[in-house]
């Protein structure tokens, strides 16, 4: 099975514009991604819309595609990002691993995971989840829950708790059930890429503000990878700062 990884990065960010070009000990954000991703993946190539970051990682001697200004997500760059690479490469690729390009010190134990689920040929889509640890907020909209079959399909995704623990204080509930963060990392099934992204935005998506829940509104099949491992991410420059400092 031929994988490719594609870490999406545009320079625009409300919190936190130029995010990819943050330096982090001397190396571009950008750089830590692409280092750890390509030492998983012997494929690995940054989609991008500005001439900046496609720039800065020419420098460093990564691969490196440009990509539509006006595209709505990182699926539907890394979308496009597909059809260009395989041109340029004259390669046909199975799986598509969208890696997220503010983690800087993504784990080995995600990108293994994740690519390890399309072992099973029924996985259209793949992500990763980890349990929420006690003390953690389960009731944070801004981390998504999921809920799963016996076999790590997903049945859904929400901003809000579930399941809802009925005649249990909510105070209580993680110390009677197991609840599980879905982590931001996907993958697909290069046909399956190219058809998502020409579905339309669907009522759950648009109420929850999750693209996942087009995909399952859709009837794809996202299977789940479970991980203890805990990601790392930068949403802001106080948050590059604390990494900066813990790396000292």
């Amino acid at each position: 099975m031929k994988f490719l990884s594609i870490i999406p990065a545009r320079y625009a960010s409300t919190r936190f514009p130029g995010k990819p070009l943050a330096q982090i000990l001397g190396k571009p954000m950008i750089q830590w991604v692409y280092e750890r991703t390509s030492a998983h993946f012997a494929d690995t190539w940054v989609a991008t819309d500005d001439q900046r970051i496609y720039n800065a990682v020419e420098a460093f001697g990564g691969r490196v595609v440009m990509t539509s200004d006006s595209h709505r997500s990182g699926t539907d760059r890394i979308a496009e990002a597909l059809e260009t690479i395989e041109r340029i490469t004259d390669t046909h690729y199975d799986v598509v691993i969208n890696v997220q390009g503010d983690e800087p010190l993504i784990a080995g134990d995600h990108l293994q995971t994740i690519a390890a689920l399309f072992d099973q040929p029924s996985t259209q889509i793949g992500t990763l989840v980890k349990p929420f640890a006690q003390g953690e907020d389960i009731f944070n909209p801004n981390s998504p829950k999921v809920v799963m079959t016996a076999d790590n399909r997903a049945l859904y995704f929400s901003r809000s708790v579930i399941p809802h623990l009925r005649g249990a204080e909510p105070e209580s509930w993680q110390t009677q059930h197991t609840y599980y963060k879905h982590i931001g990392m996907y993958a697909y099934r290069a046909e399956v890429l190219r058809e998502i992204t020409r579905l339309p935005q669907s009522p759950l998506e648009l109420a929850e503000s999750l693209e996942q829940l087009r995909w399952l509104e859709n009837g794809y099949t996202v299977r789940v990878g479970v991980t203890s491992v805990e990601t790392i991410s930068v949403d802001t420059p106080e948050d590059l700062e604390k990494l900066c400092a813990s790396l000292q």
